[in-house]
């Protein structure tokens, strides 16, 4: 049975950082809130989604807010684990699980620590697959799960209860109520039955992010090639294989950021020194790379950022002037690329004008 423990968090949190696609908040806080709870429990237990037994009812733990504000108001497990109690309360039930939110950031993190510090197991996949700005961009939702309770907290013990059926909804009540806490709010929702988890759940993404983050530190370690190429063979060869492609090479030229409604909004403007510019919007997570003019991968395919020596993410908050990077496109789990997600994840969700293209039919390196 996979586990989470000392030996392996570093690389679990470097994993989680990619696939945070520039969003989640900085990956090491979200270290040091899993450290400090694995210190005192050991390890946490991964369930497969495919052998989540029928009595299981786990709840899908998250931060809602702009990553820029995690950075000076940090998540904390007590928060959480109120948000869970009162969600327990309304539906007359304990949960004997965690399920994760996203598979990227603080949101793969804080699910877990929940779990160490109540002895829980957590269950080895998410509703994404990635990290997405919106509470209902998940296959929780277009799966048909029920996001209600919603259950928001925050750290003075104020307690917001939002009761739809409509995860949209949600989210846009929720989304003002996180802006008044703060620009930080912690959920509890998607309160799930094995057979939901079996169905619904993008499966293995504890594993993934694990995976992640050990193929770059080995290829560090070897020095035999490039941390960039190192992640593009282990997913074009993961099980199941998955189309990746580096799309460019160079610095950061421009960076322009502020804090909108509750997210992190703006654009990352990259060159090179053949003269060619890349443009990254974002609204928390990267949604589109355009290559000269030109989309080269846009949601929900994902859009990692790296540093172009070490490989570690580099997330919207952390953009700088002059930060030399690699940037990468793979494409999405298939189920995030349906006619259901794509009218929840695709382009036109963030409003953007134009149709989803898969990232293997309109890439190329461009380097």
């Amino acid at each position: 049975m996979t586990e989470i423990n000392l030996d392996n968090l570093d690389d679990f949190i470097r994993g989680t950082a990619i696939l945070g696609t520039g969003g989640g908040g900085d990956p090491y806080i979200g270290s040091l809130m899993l450290k400090q709870e694995l210190e005192h429990c050991g390890s946490i237990q991964l369930i497969d989604p495919e052998d989540a037994p029928d009595d299981m009812l786990a709840v899908s733990l998250a931060c809602m807010g702009a990553p820029t504000v995690f950075v000076e108001k940090i998540p904390n497990t007590k928060t959480a684990i109120d948000g869970m109690r009162r969600s327990e309360k309304e539906i007359g039930r304990k949960f004997n699980a965690i399920i994760p939110l996203e598979a990227g950031g603080l949101n793969a993190t804080l699910p877990l620590a929940v779990a160490a510090r109540l002895g829980l197991p957590v269950v080895d996949g998410d509703g994404m697959g990635r990290a997405f700005p919106e509470f209902q961009m998940t296959t929780f939702n277009f799966s048909g799960v029920r996001c209600a309770p919603f259950v928001m907290t925050d750290d003075f013990g104020n307690t917001v209860l939002i009761d739809t059926d409509e995860a949209a909804r949600a989210e846009a009540y929720g989304r003002p109520v996180c802006v008044k806490m703060g620009g930080i709010a912690q959920i509890a929702s998607y309160a799930m039955t094995g057979e939901e988890i079996r169905r619904c759940t993008v499966p293995r993404t504890v594993t993934l992010a694990l995976e992640i983050g050990r193929t770059v530190r080995e290829a560090r370690i070897k020095g035999e090639q490039n941390t960039a190429e190192a992640l593009i063979d282990y997913f074009e060869t993961s099980n199941p294989p998955r189309f990746a492609r580096s799309l460019f090479d160079g610095k950061v030229e421009d960076v322009v950021r502020e804090l909108s409604d509750g997210w992190t909004r703006g654009q990352v403007t990259l060159s090179n020194l053949d003269g060619s510019t890349m443009e990254i919007p974002f609204q928390n997570e990267f949604s589109r790379a355009i290559l000269d003019g030109r989309t080269v991968t846009i949601t929900p395919d994902l859009i990692m950022i790296l540093d172009r020596e070490t490989g570690e993410a580099i997330t919207t908050e952390t953009l700088r002037y002059g930060q030399r990077v690699r940037v990468l496109g793979v494409a999405a789990v298939p189920i995030m690329r349906t006619p259901e997600a794509l009218e929840i994840i695709g382009p036109r969700a963030f409003g953007l004008d134009e149709d989803f293209s898969p990232v293997e039919s309109i890439a190329w390196n461009g380097e």
